[in-house]
């Protein structure tokens, strides 16, 4: 099915200490993310990037909630008339925090599904986080949880309901933040659970989670990918999805035909090898957008 795509450039890393993710929309569009969704006949613009402030000196690196506050809200601000006109708009960061940015968007006050797939909960708040990093806050911010700013980020208040929310993949959680994800009501298919099931089982499962819901948000925090597969990520952890796995997961979400919006997050060049995590982003984000093995 033909979509109207539109492409968001958010070159943000103020979530976390370890820099390089800024680079992450330049490595996906050089690996030719437009041209290769025309060719799969879709209508494709590319918006360019959101304007992120350079991350400087005199900035204080322990608090950048101002900074990350702002250029959600620019996110917003531009994709909110996109979704309103039925666009698909696939965001491009960035680190994670991006998310509470894309997420208010997507969801802009309808009943919307959100799938989180990612090597972590991002689930902290500032009383449980252990490193204060802001890109593993914004689940938690999205249903109504944490830093004020960053919860009504868009408009006031609670994004997503926490029952409309599967996260895919979590294999590194700290030990508060397993506790708030228990108690959350989220549904949460682990790397044990993908080991136990199979990807097509857990796709099963998260579409039959949504089947009351016209539409469907997917984050794919590149780092839910094994490191094998995609070593370009900060905060990579042994045992991740496979390169299969990924692409399965991607099919099968695409047959829906519930997927309206899209993120790729957590891109760093800088720590990859000869492009092969944009490269991989590329893939997977063609795979959910109706390209197939045959």
């Amino acid at each position: 099915m033909t979509k109207k795509i539109s492409i968001i450039g958010i070159p943000m890393d103020f979530g976390q200490s370890l820099r390089g993710v800024d680079m992450g929309p330049a490595a996906v569009r050089y690996t030719g993310l437009v041209p290769r969704l025309r060719a799969l006949g879709h209508e494709v613009e590319d918006t360019g990037n959101i304007a992120v402030p350079v991350r400087d000196d005199g900035m204080d690196e322990n608090n950048y909630l101002p900074q990350i506050t702002r250029v959600c809200q620019a996110i917003y601000a531009l994709a909110s008339p996109l979704v309103k006109k039925k666009r698909f708009p696939v965001f491009i960061g960035g680190d994670h925090s991006i998310a509470m940015g894309t997420v208010a968007a997507a969801a802009d006050k309808k009943p919307c599904g959100l799938i989180w797939i990612d090597a972590h909960g991002d689930f902290n708040t500032p009383k449980t986080s252990p490193s204060g990093n802001i890109h593993g806050m914004p689940l938690a911010a999205l249903i109504g949880e944490g830093h004020q700013a960053l919860v009504d980020i868009g408009y006031p208040g609670r994004k997503i309901n926490p029952e409309n929310v599967v996260m895919i993949g979590q294999r590194d959680l700290d030990p508060e933040e397993k506790v708030r994800i228990k108690k959350s009501g989220i549904t949460v298919f682990t790397m044990r659970d993908i080991d136990e099931q199979g990807i097509s089982a857990v796709a099963s499962k998260t579409l039959m989670k949504f089947a009351h819901l016209k539409r469907i948000h997917l984050t794919l925090d590149m780092d839910a990918l094994d490191p094998v597969e995609a070593p370009g990520v900060g905060t990579p952890v042994p045992g991740g999805i496979s390169y299969r796995e990924a692409h399965l997961l991607m099919e099968l979400l695409a047959d829906s035909g519930k997927i309206s919006s899209m993120d790729l997050v957590e891109i760093n060049p800088i720590l990859d090898v000869a492009n092969k995590t944009a490269q991989l982003a590329v893939e997977l984000t063609l795979s959910a957008l109706g390209k197939s093995i045959l």
